[in-house]
């Protein structure tokens, strides 16, 4: 099964809308990798993040995401697609009227979980592995914007995903802040075995915490060479 991977994508059309934004995607991703999609502005990273969790269709080449095939895949299997993977986003998209509990709990209950000691618990693990277990009773409005990031990645390892996919998760957090959500993820990635797959901007991160890179331009996405290091310095 390791050899399996968790994300496959084979001359596959990219979409935004109706307008293909890369064409003839090759990707292969297996558990445990680190991988950025880093481009411009425009040239397609959010397109290929849309495309896997199948907000965005796949009309030409293959597509395989948590062993769900993204061609013609059902609208009633879309929901269990997303339970295999977590997503975080670059605005958190916590419920403000909300504690951070029951944030939480929403989450659960929405995945099928039933019973409250075991919801509880495992409110208890997430909010305990991302640094935050004394914050459950505050709402995000009270929280500073990496605490509300923290938050939002307790939520996308709720349920103990094979694949987070993150789209510009330090978008709006300022560096050192920013490099405390990277220290996480590869914290994630490295105790768990988690795949991630993260779009950035930001150079620095890909010094200091090494994986693939996928290069956005000219409507193609490609692995870079090296990590992605001297490309990176050159085109971004």
């Amino acid at each position: 099964m390791e050899n399996k991977p968790i994300i496959s994508f084979k001359n596959a059309d990219i979409l935004n809308g109706e307008s293909i934004v890369i064409y003839d995607l090759d990707m292969e991703i297996h558990p445990g990798d680190f991988v950025y999609i880093v481009g411009k502005v425009g040239t397609g990273k959010t397109s290929i993040i849309r495309t896997m969790i199948a907000e965005n269709p796949l009309k030409k080449g293959e597509g395989e995401v948590c062993g769900y095939n993204l061609n013609g895949i059902k609208a009633k299997d879309i929901p269990y697609l997303r339970r295999k993977l977590g997503v975080v986003f670059q605005d958190f998209q916590l419920l403000m009227d909300r504690t951070v509990e029951e944030n939480l709990e929403f989450v659960l209950k929405a995945t099928g979980w039933k019973k409250d000691e075991d919801i509880d618990r495992r409110i208890g693990e997430v909010l305990d592995a991302v640094g935050m277990s004394t914050k459950a009773h505050k709402k995000p409005h009270q929280l500073s914007g990496g605490e509300q990031q923290r938050i939002a990645i307790a939520r996308s390892i709720l349920n103990r995903p094979e694949l987070i996919i993150a789209d510009e998760p330090t978008g709006n957090l300022d560096n050192e802040t920013a490099d405390g959500i990277l220290s996480l993820l590869s914290s994630i990635n490295k105790k768990n075995g988690t795949a991630i797959v993260m779009v950035t901007h930001n150079r620095s991160i890909f010094e200091k915490y090494p994986g693939r890179v996928f290069e956005c331009k000219g409507e193609s996405c490609k692995e870079s060479g090296n990590n992605g290091t001297i490309e990176l310095k050159a085109n971004i």
